[in-house]
């Protein structure tokens, strides 16, 4: 038994997901391959781009499978990281941004 919730094995089994819901599973992955295919950005760009959402999302299995495509799409260790702050910093400035729905409630209840 893992020692972990994160089993990397897991990630082979992503596909399964149309064992339970056929119908609903064979469609997200054709919607999910339709938006990784080239268009008006290359699968590179989608490659980092997905790389910086998993972070922000927290998702290991998208960080460790997007890692290794970007690596395979040529993707260096320094754009990645800088692709993580990137997302890093909407993160923390869409935290910080809604701050002004409390500042506006604070105000109100002061009144």
């Amino acid at each position: 038994m893992s020692k972990n919730y994160y089993d990397a094995a897991d990630l082979r089994k992503f596909s399964k997901i149309t064992d339970w819901s056929p119908e609903l599973g064979n469609k997200f992955f054709d919607y999910y391959g339709k938006v990784f295919e080239e268009g008006a950005l290359t699968a590179r760009e989608k490659s980092l781009i997905a790389l910086a959402v998993a972070h922000t999302e927290q998702c290991p299995y998208c960080i460790d499978a997007y890692t290794k495509d970007g690596l395979q799409r040529g993707i260096t260790k320094e754009q990645m990281m800088e692709a993580i702050h990137v997302g890093a910093a909407i993160k923390s400035g869409a935290t910080l941004v809604h701050g002004v729905q409390m500042m506006n409630k604070v105000d109100k209840l002061e009144m």
